[in-house]
């Protein structure tokens, strides 16, 4: 079986279009879950169905927490089920969810598996995620470019936006740390579960069409809140002191320099500087990574 995770946060027309995008043959066995964020969002109900069940979240819990509960319910229901998690702001390319199962099937051994994933206008927009923690860079790349003849390259993190999940690879419930309300959250995940020996990789055999930031960009000081805490919060757990301290005095030069020239995105940033410290101040980050 395969289960397709998404969370809804005022999407409820992005997810009907996802939905529209995935195939109504019987043949091919799904279900999709939606974790409700924006419990005043009632257009959701309206999707409701056989194949589509909603959990609601009751308020925002954000990504990482509300990705949580739907898989807890997966896991409980079928620990062996593949979880394909994906963004309300994608859909399929045609015939791509009938290749699932069948490349689980000759790759067991990943546990996390990334896809490409393109813009609307057929940019390539993600094929696998590096970090160089002795320089604390997080960035994406085509690893594919170097070796086009390949069906799945190992890498060191994969994107939540289309990110799917081998509940089999896992002896409990995979789970996001609480930590993340928004962003990183993905890059944590791979870091953590691959120290423990799961396997991350990328894909080009599977492909979604994202609409990069359409619920994000609805309020940038919001958006860029969120990023900059969760940024330092992951640069203090996967790289060294002094990179980190390096990285934390030029995000904070870049935000007042921004105060003249883009004031609102400069406050948002500054708000995540100020969220991030005090956050450290009340629990020191722990780098034994708890959350299994």
């Amino acid at each position: 079986m395969i289960y397709l995770l998404t969370v809804n946060y005022h999407s409820s027309s992005l997810i009907a279009r996802l939905i529209q995008s995935l195939p109504s043959q019987q043949k091919i066995i799904y279900q999709i879950v939606i974790v409700n964020n924006s419990p005043s969002n009632q257009n959701l109900k309206q999707l409701e169905s056989d194949r589509i069940e909603i959990i609601e979240a009751n308020t925002n819990l954000g990504f990482g927490k509300a990705c949580n509960l739907g898989l807890k319910q997966i896991y409980e229901q079928d620990p062996q089920g593949i979880v394909w998690m994906i963004n309300p702001d994608t859909y399929l390319r045609s015939n791509i969810l009938e290749k699932v199962s069948a490349f689980f099937a000759s790759h067991r051994e990943i546990s996390i598996l990334g896809t490409l994933i393109y813009t609307p206008d057929e940019q390539l927009w993600f094929a696998g995620g590096r970090f160089m923690p002795q320089l604390g860079a997080i960035f994406s790349t085509d690893l594919f470019s170097s070796d086009p003849k390949a069906d799945c390259l190992a890498c060191d993190w994969v994107s939540g936006c289309s990110l799917l999940i081998n509940l089999s690879r896992f002896e409990s419930c995979p789970q996001f740390d609480p930590a993340y309300f928004l962003y990183y959250e993905d890059f944590d995940f791979c870091r953590r579960y691959a120290s423990l020996g799961h396997q991350i990789a990328v894909t080009n055999q599977l492909a979604v069409v994202h609409q990069a930031s359409a619920i994000a960009n609805r309020n940038i000081a919001i958006k860029l809140q969120h990023s900059t805490y969760s940024y330092l919060l992951t640069l203090e757990r996967y790289t060294n002191p002094l990179i980190f301290f390096l990285r934390f005095l030029r995000l904070l030069l870049y935000s007042l320099i921004l105060l003249v020239l883009k004031p609102q995105a400069a406050l948002g940033k500054l708000i995540g500087i100020s969220s991030y410290l005090k956050w450290r101040m009340r629990k020191p980050v722990k780098t034994d990574k708890a959350i299994r």
